[in-house]
């Protein structure tokens, strides 16, 4: 690094990239001797930012401080990283610790965060620095923008979607509402087709419902392979393998399901939705993700890691997508055609859809409470036993079970009242969301998980 002549006692820090940064404006954060400042979203930062657009950001993320001056009177400054959840960047590269900095060095809070560039200033120019900067440094406030002319207004004001259109897909949910719009679409044209209908509103239900889980795993995996687990359970549920799981789990061993009307212990019934319910429900769905993860190990990295099964997210995700297949086709194929069926042969036929559509609803949006609660939690002990082999069969066979009891509670506490019920659904999703959270921090990718990264708070 080259000097000027006059010795660098002043600093500051320019603001050249963020959401509160109009195109072409800066601002400029003094930096003082022998004062810290602190940067985050916490109002108490010497440099606080918005706490809404700046989620990546942490509540006390990096701080700048000024070390002993050199002996030709020269004072520097270091940046130091405050254990933050997506990490500070110096010049492209992860900060580890605390790093000097050097003018035109390039602050990056977290890999998509705001960019500040540091920069000296010489004695001639240091009274000028401190009162241009007077205004916006060291208060701590959440207005992170740039001074601008109160009554100016740019282009790219006028027609934000100029400015703002590369963020749209990734800030602004541009593919959930152009799916919605579709779906929505598509109920008009099948007004008067009410099966057709059916399967729009439980196929739009379902993908909403799973899009919420994806958003909280925050892993990146192809839609594709996705779809394809879900569709894995639907033909497996068309084909023979189901009369052999049947056959199995509800003939040779006790899970063969109560008749209506038949009077059963509580322990009986739990028995029976033990081994023919959950165990056989829950074996049945972790095929396609058992599958998916035997195919992938044939594949080079990284499309092994990208398409398969490397850690609990992974199972999670494959997961809860069968439980999407399979609740659709046992919803769409089997109960509520039996219900329409039966209260229009005794109601009419407008009764009997009406009736169905009920059904279908309630059915559809308990997913995340119900099947990809089980089948996302057996997913997260798939994967944490292709992260830790030495102990996979002791891993799988606890939650296996795990999720078949979940299953089985969830079954009997339907027949006996809807206050249990409730409870045995609440259970059942935390336990799904204790498993994602863990699986979060197990992760060996979390440094570009972007649930991390925008839902956890420091």
């Amino acid at each position: 690094m080259t000097f000027q002549n006059a010795p660098l006692t002043n600093a500051f820090l320019r603001l050249v990239s963020g959401n509160g940064v109009p195109s072409g404006s800066e601002s400029n954060y003094a930096l003082l001797k022998n004062r810290e400042v602190v940067i985050g979203r916490d109002p108490g930062c010497q440099i606080a930012l918005d706490a809404i657009k700046f989620r990546m950001v942490s509540r006390r993320h990096a701080v700048v401080r000024s070390i002993s001056p050199s002996p030709d009177g020269r004072c520097s400054w270091v940046i130091c990283d405050l254990s933050s959840a997506n990490g500070t960047y110096l010049n492209g590269q992860r900060l580890e610790g605390c790093q000097e900095l050097h003018s035109g060095d390039r602050i990056s809070l977290a890999q998509d965060g705001p960019i500040f560039q540091f920069e000296y200033e010489n004695n001639a120019h240091q009274q000028t620095a401190i009162n241009s900067a007077a205004a916006t440094s060291l208060t701590p406030a959440s207005k992170y923008e740039a001074p601008t002319q109160i009554d100016s207004v740019s282009f790219t004001q006028l027609f934000p979607i100029i400015s703002t259109g590369k963020d749209l897909t990734s800030k602004a949910f541009l593919i959930p509402g152009i799916l919605t719009v579709v779906f929505v679409v598509l109920m008009f044209a099948t007004v008067g087709s009410p099966q057709a209908n059916q399967v729009i509103v439980g196929t739009y239900i379902a993908s909403a419902a799973y899009y919420f889980i994806y958003r909280l795993c925050g892993k990146h995996k192809p839609w594709w392979i996705l779809l394809a687990s879900a569709l894995g359970t639907a033909i497996l549920l068309k084909s023979p393998i189901l009369d052999l799981f049947i056959y199995i789990f509800r003939v040779v061993l006790p899970g063969n399901l109560p008749r209506e009307n038949q009077e059963i212990t509580l322990t009986e019934l739990l028995v029976r939705m033990f081994f023919g319910a959950g165990l056989m429900e829950e074996l049945l769905k972790a095929l396609p993700v058992l599958g998916i993860f035997l195919i992938s190990r044939t594949l080079p990295s990284p499309w092994r890691e990208r398409l398969g099964v490397s850690e609990p997210l992974d199972g999670i995700l494959l997961g809860t997508a069968s439980a999407v297949g399979f609740t659709l086709l046992e919803t769409l194929g089997q109960y509520v055609p039996q219900i329409t069926l039966s209260v229009a042969q005794q109601s009419g036929a407008d009764a009997g859809q009406l009736v169905g559509l009920q059904l279908l609803i309630p059915r559809i949006l308990g997913l995340v409470a119900g099947h990809m609660a089980y089948s996302g939690y057996l997913g997260y002990f798939i994967g944490l036993a292709v992260l830790k082999p030495s102990r996979g069969v002791r891993i799988l066979i606890v939650g296996y079970l795990t999720a078949a009891a979940l299953h089985a509670l969830w079954n009997a506490s339907g027949a006996i009242n809807a206050l249990l019920l409730v409870v045995v659904g609440v259970i059942s999703y935390a336990f799904l969301m204790a498993a994602i959270l863990k699986a979060r921090a197990l992760s060996p990718n979390r440094s570009q998980n972007f649930a991390t990264r925008f839902l956890e708070r420091k």
